[in-house]
């Protein structure tokens, strides 16, 4: 996925953003995408977001669409690549995070959206 990240980072790039969401669903290189996002929590939010896309492509004809952390967490791992990039401030470089991170942020957003429910 670096080659891939490298790939993409020659193309128009806004730096702007603080974080970006590097996802390769499939294979076949050309199924690789980037996001950019403001925080990282909101970049966990998109990773949240294309499952939800995934699984209403999967069940059209389902009104409710609902799926536990582990379904959401298979769907990562299962995913042929899928990186962060954090902007840090005091080395102005960027930092690469695997899917085991994204898991963890995952996580403790989740965690933290429940218990404001309760």
């Amino acid at each position: 996925m670096l080659k891939a990240m490298l790939d993409m980072l020659s193309k128009p790039f806004n730096y702007k953003s603080n974080r970006k969401m590097f996802t390769q669903p499939g294979n076949r290189p050309e199924t690789r995408t980037f996001s950019d996002y403001e925080s990282v929590n909101e970049c966990m939010e998109g990773v949240c977001k294309i499952y939800e896309e995934h699984l209403k492509k999967r069940n059209p004809n389902t009104p409710t669409i609902t799926y536990d952390i582990s379904q959401l967490f298979d769907f990562v791992d299962q995913l042929t690549d899928i990186s962060c990039l954090v902007y840090q401030k005091s080395t102005n470089t960027y930092a690469p995070y695997n899917k085991e991170w994204i898991k963890e942020k995952i996580y403790v957003l989740l965690r933290r959206a429940a218990g404001h429910s309760e």
